[in-house]
């Protein structure tokens, strides 16, 4: 089970789009093999970098609004916001390495 706080539909707004740190959305979903391979490398992030970027995991099956309107077709899909908004998507699954290197602006 992970110890990443998983969002809602419902809870969204007021975890994400409100947070006044950058927020890495993890959609996903349970029968999505990528998406269980990088779980484990998120957690590690979320564990060494939780002081500067919150990550949070969103059921694409259970929360349908939340991932139709930011047009979730593939996942995994990971999408940073601050303020509020989209800075940064990264598609499928990466290792390690190659993730960080894609946050570094917010974990840098």
């Amino acid at each position: 089970m992970s110890a990443l706080k998983q969002v809602t539909d419902a809870t969204f707004d007021g975890e994400v789009l409100k947070s006044d740190k950058p927020v890495l959305v993890d959609f996903w979903a349970e029968w999505c093999g990528p998406c269980r391979m990088i779980a484990p490398i998120l957690e590690q992030i979320a564990t060494e970098h939780g002081d500067k970027l919150e990550i949070v995991k969103l059921n694409t099956d259970e929360n349908p609004e939340v991932s139709a309107k930011y047009g979730v077709l593939n996942i995994p899909m990971l999408n940073v916001y601050v303020n509020g908004e989209v800075v940064k998507t990264i598609v499928g699954a990466k290792p390690k390495r190659a993730l960080l290197k894609d946050l570094e602006d917010f974990i840098g």
